[in-house]
C-alpha cells in the first residue's frame, strides 16, 4: 500500500496494532491469539510499540471499554461505533492510560488513521471521544 509508505515507526506499530485488534475481532478470537499468529507470519514486522499495545488492551481491555464508554454520547454505545473505530478508539485511550506518549501525539494519529482507514466522520468523532477521554483521565486512572 502505498499509504504505508508515508508511515512513521510509531505509525507503522499502531497500524499493525490495529489490524491485529480488528482481525480478533472479526473472527471472534483473543486478542492475543490473534497477535501471536499474525508474529508467527514472516511478512509482518512487529514492532516493541506493538507488543506494548496489544498486550495491553488485552489486559486492560474492561476498563478501557468502560472509558470508551464513559465518553460516548448518551446516543452511542461501543457496539454501534465502527469496528476500525472502536479498535482506534482502545489504542488511543490505552496509550493515554497507560503509556507516557504525548496525549497530542496519541490523539493527533489515532485521527490520521481513521482518516485513512474508517468513514468521512470518524476523525471528527475520535477528536470529540479522546479530547472527552483526556479530560476525564485523573479521575479514572
Amino acid at each position: 500500500m502505498a499509504e504505508a509508505a508515508r508511515y512513521g515507526t510509531q505509525t507503522k506499530a499502531r497500524r499493525v496494532a490495529l489490524d491485529i485488534l480488528y482481525a480478533a475481532e472479526l473472527r471472534g478470537r483473543g486478542i492475543v491469539e490473534t497477535f501471536i499468529e499474525a508474529r508467527d507470519l514472516a511478512s509482518i514486522t512487529v514492532r516493541e510499540l506493538t507488543t506494548r499495545i496489544v498486550h495491553g488492551i488485552a489486559e486492560h481491555q474492561e476498563q478501557i471499554d468502560a472509558r470508551i464508554a464513559a465518553c460516548l454520547d448518551s446516543s452511542w454505545t461501543l457496539e454501534r461505533m465502527p469496528a476500525v473505530d472502536r479498535n482506534l478508539a482502545r489504542i488511543a485511550v490505552f496509550e493515554l492510560d497507560y503509556t507516557d506518549t504525548p496525549a497530542p501525539v496519541i490523539i493527533a494519529e489515532a485521527v490520521r488513521l481513521a482518516g485513512e482507514l474508517s468513514t468521512d466522520g470518524s476523525p471528527g468523532f475520535l477528536n470529540g471521544l479522546l479530547s472527552k477521554a483526556l479530560s476525564t483521565k485523573e479521575s479514572h486512572s
